[in-house]
């Protein structure tokens, strides 16, 4: 088919061309849905280098799990007009399956938007950020290109463990933090219960918490104004005469065109085509497209200091685009932007791929995954049983799960994944045993990398704080869940007549597996839990190995501590008993400490009925066939391998 000359194909690019040019000069592209206010602010949004910085703002949403984060950042973006106001919005911002699929933010993501407020408008670049502990990563960079925050809370669940968590985050960082109680439509809320907790716990005002109903668009435009006049804007931000420095908050991979990040301009402006160095590689890139999000990406030509938008460049190495590097001008001499903390993996589990012919493809995949998501460390390992892997740190259980299934669903990858486990500090002693493993003081995440009991002198563990909060009716079965847990009580007080917050230092091996399972079970799903590393204290750990006929079979050696090993011992040996094939002669499965026996289970060897030829005649003739089938099978024990199939390793090893 032909029009005016030109191939469909052709027709199509140069629409297409004409439609993002379109946008670039209307810029939204649903503005003539919204207000007329609302219009206006978006046909003035290309030029967004104009704004000055006294009408600019940088803000984050923060919450606990499902109290209605993504639905107050859909609320925003209609208001603004950067999105239709047609009832079908939900979770705009919440672009990943797994996201969709579990009903939580796990990838913080940011929109920048015009709102017009008392005839002047303003750029507005808000981050919906995640809820959940496992997430706090995602919420603490966002932090760092903030000036202020949206403490959200349900009016019908209240104060939770993570409303805490993520209230000490904004406040340690020093940011404007503005109450704000959700859902205050339902049958069940409690608003002016959940205004004194807030009082209580965080001393604010009753008078500066705003009431809003995300869901029915009640009160949203009160949120907008309130931010406008109580966060403050970009402060210590230069533009003029001063060389560029922005801050990578995030990044992501495109297939066509390499990694993407996602930065803050603090000093300078960048525009397309710019020269810039990373700090961190020290390699140069030329800036081949610039733009915005809205959250859709619309380019741009410039952007100043104070405004966030990501930046394309060509960095085709996933290991080049790291989230806390700073960006300058090439030529120039900087200070690096600082903001954004490594994280400290709290989990570590080994993944593999189910063939190994995948490893190139599953090695391509987890390190585009991980420029993602910047909070999972890498390093490789090889198991004989499962063969060439990683050995992967993650920030928590959900985040690990969250991980593999953004691997199966992104890139169709099938993986094992071995049952978690969490660094420990082991000390050595010996001047020889020192020189060896390279200090006195050594990290183990493996226990195939455990050191000789003989040159141990301590052991330390992870230990957290654990926050809780829960009706006062359950107080009773959890506190004893946490003493079943080696726990130790630190604090507890009334959030008010009918909920208690308790604090318990706890190891974080006993909590990472299924701890928040047992306490929503134990409490009718009404509690909620948080934690916070502590650092490590000693404690009586040792290794635990499993023997197959005397032989010690390394890759199912777990740590544990002294008062559980019999019970792990007992568990393992019974679930291996399940799992092995049986042989022609008995399998003796053992779990030992230190040369120790303490749990056992026998594997029957499989027989042929010898003696179904008889038909009458001396017993003894039967005894004496049973004889001969028994030594054959002593000497086929002493000379016999057992071959464990790699289905039962991935059976026992895997989560």
């Amino acid at each position: 088919m032909k029009r005016s000359g030109c191939s469909s194909y052709q027709f199509l690019r140069i629409w297409k061309a004409g439609s993002l040019a379109r946008l670039a000069r209307g810029g939204y592209p649903y503005s003539d849905h919204a207000s007329s206010k609302e219009t206006d602010a978006g046909s003035r949004f290309p030029d967004i280098s104009s704004f000055p910085l006294e009408r600019i703002r940088n803000f984050s949403i923060i919450a606990h799990v499902d109290h209605g984060k993504s639905t107050l950042a859909d609320r925003l973006l209609e208001l603004t007009g950067a999105i239709q106001r047609d009832g079908t919005n939900k979770q705009v911002l919440d672009k990943l399956q797994v996201e969709r699929e579990r009903g939580i933010t796990v990838k913080a993501q940011s929109a920048s938007v015009i709102y017009n407020h008392k005839g002047q408008d303003y750029l507005i670049n808000l981050i919906d950020t995640p809820g959940h502990v496992d997430f706090s990563y995602e919420v603490s960079r966002s932090l760092a290109a903030c000036q202020g925050v949206i403490l959200l809370v349900d009016a019908n669940e209240g104060v939770q463990a993570q409303t805490v968590a993520n209230f000490y985050l904004a406040f340690s960082a020093d940011l404007v933090i503005l109450p704000v109680i959700n859902k205050i439509d339902l049958k069940n809320a409690r608003p002016e219960e959940v205004i004194e907790q807030m009082k209580n716990m965080f001393e604010f005002e009753p008078e500066t918490v705003l009431k809003i109903s995300a869901k029915n668009n009640i009160g949203i435009e009160s949120v907008l104004e309130a931010v406008i006049e109580k966060i403050p804007s970009p402060v210590g931000f230069c533009r003029n005469d001063v060389s560029l420095r922005m801050l990578v908050f995030d990044s992501w991979y495109d297939r066509y065109k390499g990694a993407v990040c996602l930065a803050l301009v603090v000093d300078g402006c960048l525009s397309k085509g710019n020269l810039i160095t990373s700090t961190f590689t020290g390699k140069s890139y030329e800036v081949k497209e610039l733009g915005i999000l809205t959250p859709n990406e619309i380019p741009v030509s410039r952007i100043c200091a104070g405004q966030v938008g990501y930046f394309m460049a060509n960095i085709r190495s996933t290991k080049e685009a790291q989230v806390g590097d700073t960006f300058f001008l090439k030529g120039t001499n900087v200070n690096p932007v600082s903001g954004v903390h490594p994280p400290k993996p709290m989990v570590y589990a080994g993944v593999y791929p189910l063939d190994q012919g995948e490893y190139p493809a599953l090695s391509s995949a987890i390190g585009r995954l991980t420029l993602n998501d910047s909070s999972v460390s890498i390093s490789k390992e090889s198991s004989p049983a499962l063969g060439q892997g990683w050995h992967l740190g993650f920030l928590g259980l959900l985040h690990m799960e969250v991980f593999n299934q953004r691997l199966e669903q992104e890139y169709g990858a099938q993986v094992v994944v071995t049952t978690p486990s969490v660094p420990y500090k082991v000390l050595i002693k010996g001047e020889k045993a020192r020189r060896e493993y390279g200090g006195a003081e050594i990290l183990v995440n493996n226990p195939v990398k455990w050191p000789d009991p003989l040159i141990i002198s301590d052991v330390q563990e992870p230990m957290v704080i654990g926050t809780i909060i829960t009706p006062d009716i359950y107080l009773g079965p959890v506190m004893r869940l946490c003493q079943d847990c080696r726990s130790v009580q630190q604090d507890m007080q009334n959030l008010d007549s009918s909920r208690v917050l308790i604090q318990y230092k706890m190891p974080l091996n006993e909590i990472i597996v299924n701890f928040f399972d047992q306490l929503k079970c134990h409490t009718s799903g009404y509690a909620s839990f948080d934690y916070e590393e502590i650092g490590y204290e000693s404690s009586y750990l040792e290794k635990m190995s499993i023997l197959l006929n005397g032989s010690v079979v390394e890759e199912l050696s777990v740590i544990v501590h002294a008062s559980r090993a019999r019970a792990v011992g007992k568990r393992m040996c019974a679930k291996l008993k399940d799992a092995i094939p049986r042989q022609m002669f008995q399998i003796a499965i053992q779990a030992a400490v230190r040369g120790k026996i303490l749990a056992r289970e026998n594997i029957k060897p499989l027989r042929k009925d010898v003696a179904a030829k008889l038909y009458g005649g001396d017993i003894t003739r039967r005894m004496k066939l049973l004889k001969y089938q028994s030594d054959g099978k002593k000497r086929m024990k002493m000379i016999g391998n057992i071959e464990v199939p790699r289905n039962t390793f991935i059976s026992i090893l895997k989560k």
